[in-house]
């Protein structure tokens, strides 16, 4: 008889144990999610844009923390740097921050903060506080002011559009005055 009241003992312990640990949900979700919380965060990130299986952009990223939700977002924080690539693989021009929104969505990347576009081949730097990537048609543009340094000067203006490769530019505002060789031609 001991052993059968042991038995009932036993199960009837194990069914208030099982009923005790039953979770709800909505009520899990309620405690641990927060709606401004990221989906995902990613250390020393790297997303590879291809083309044809060549990589054309690169984007190296300390942190990023992934939105989805309506807008599908990636914040990305504590510095990026961007690779653009030419048709062999060489890295024509290099955009670097310390901020970056890219959106899913549009196709468009938006970086702020110590923004910096490097073109090697010509060596000149484009510098801003804030400028935008559009993946659909490589174009970067910006309407903040700018400065574009290179061997043979410095150029300050408002606004700028470029192709990714920063080969060549519009400021859209020039601003200040500057020498032109007469066998030089303005585009």
């Amino acid at each position: 008889m001991l052993s059968w009241l042991h038995r009932s003992c036993f199960f009837l312990l194990c069914l208030l144990v099982g009923f005790a640990c039953e979770n709800d949900v909505a009520v899990v979700q309620r405690i641990s999610f927060e709606a401004d919380s990221p989906t995902e965060s990613t250390k020393n990130l790297i997303l590879t844009y291809a083309d044809d299986g060549y990589a054309r952009v690169e984007i190296h990223a300390a942190l990023a923390e992934t939105y989805r939700g309506q807008k599908q977002i990636t914040k990305i924080k504590d510095s990026l740097k961007v690779y653009f690539f030419n048709e062999t693989g060489a890295i024509v021009s290099t955009l670097s921050a310390l901020y970056g929104e890219i959106n899913y969505s549009t196709g468009a990347l938006m970086v702020k903060d110590s923004v910096r576009l490097y073109n090697h081949k010509k060596q000149q730097t484009l510098e801003t506080e804030a400028l935008f990537w559009n993946q659909k048609d490589s174009s970067i543009y910006t309407r903040s002011a700018v400065i574009v340094r290179s061997p043979k000067g410095k150029l300050f203006g408002k606004g700028i559009r470029t192709k990714q490769d920063f080969s060549s530019y519009v400021l859209l505002e020039p601003v200040g005055s500057w020498q032109i060789d007469k066998n030089q031609t303005i585009q």
